[in-house]
């Protein structure tokens, strides 16, 4: 799990808030350093280090708001002794521990004003832009993800990134708490992104884009989304963005049906499947297929039980109007 600042939004209002350190058995609030507050805001005399509030928490109803904060970088600040120095990095390539948090902070509010939300793919850092985007590989299994970075921390040990716990689950590691990861940075997101941007930085990653491409490719500049034909199950050509009945998660093709039809029982309780055979050059394949699903929030979740089900490679696919 993990140690990480709940709000560095505003620093006046945080004299006094607490640290949160979140490990396997534990939870233990850690003062705010005085290098982070106002001069001045420590004259009520000794403060008990386990004392303080967090951050504001979410009170609406329904699905928690996707971006809306701020762009933020920050001054350099101290925690638990250790300087670190916020600056837009775009060389940033580093090897770590990575770990995650989620109930305790679950629509708590980011170091940037957004809403943090566990089940979606964003993620703490200790100096990178907020937001950006980084991509962020498990070592251990070779599994990736690209993830919306809008919050600070983690702040112990070697830990170099602290991943929302969705992100965690999707790279493999939510049940043991940490992972040697690597992590490098992109650039910087959209501010108000409802979601729909950082799943097109996903599936550019599926499709190996270079990461120095990855955000104009997303935005559409230049490049195009291939989507699935319903009627035909043909691929076409359409722009991030234009507006769609249904999404698809092509799971994958073989070559053998025998392994689609293994692939299919594998799923049969994510969502609907579908398998296509496809006549090629070289042979028949066989597309397997998750949907029709109604909304890409559903879509998305598909893919990631998809993905967990060992089907690296599965990506979204918007049905053709």
């Amino acid at each position: 799990m993990s140690s990480r600042v709940m709000s560095l939004s505003n620093p006046a209002k945080m004299a006094g808030s607490a640290w949160k350190l979140a490990g396997a058995a534990t939870t233990v609030s850690i003062l705010l350093t005085a290098s982070l507050v106002l001069s001045g805001c420590g004259k009520s005399g000794k403060q008990d280090p386990f004392a303080g509030v967090g951050s504001p928490m979410y009170q609406g109803s329904g699905p928690i708001p996707k971006g809306g904060g701020r762009r933020h970088i920050g001054k350099p600040y101290t925690v638990a002794g250790n300087k670190f120095y916020p600056a837009a990095n775009p060389s940033y390539d580093k090897t770590g521990t990575g770990s995650w948090y989620g109930p305790k902070f679950h629509k708590r509010m980011t170091s940037n004003g957004e809403w943090f939300d566990m089940d979606y793919r964003s993620a703490a850092h200790p100096t990178l832009p907020l937001p950006s985007y980084a991509k962020v590989t498990n070592q251990e299994n070779g599994r990736q993800l690209i993830v919306r970075i809008n919050d600070r921390g983690p702040f112990v040990g070697d830990r170099i990134i602290d991943l929302s716990r969705k992100s965690a689950r999707i790279l493999g590691y939510d049940r043991k708490g940490k992972a040697k990861v690597r992590v490098q940075f992109i650039g910087p997101a959209p501010v108000n992104d409802q979601g729909t941007h950082l799943a097109a930085m996903n599936d550019q990653l599926r499709r190996g884009t270079p990461l120095s491409r990855m955000i104009a490719a997303a935005d559409g500049n230049g490049s195009a989304t291939r989507v699935a034909s319903v009627s035909t199950g043909n691929v076409a050509l359409k722009p991030v963005g234009q507006v769609a009945q249904g999404y698809f998660v092509q799971v994958g093709a073989f070559g053998d049906q025998a392994n689609a039809e293994r692939a299919k029982r594998n799923l049969q309780d994510v969502a609907p499947v579908i398998i296509t055979p496809v006549n090629g050059q070289y042979g028949t394949l066989y597309r397997v297929k998750l949907g029709p699903l109604n909304d890409r929030g559903t879509a998305e979740h598909a893919q990631d039980r998809a993905v967990q089900a060992g089907h690296h490679d599965a990506r979204l696919v918007v049905a053709r109007n």
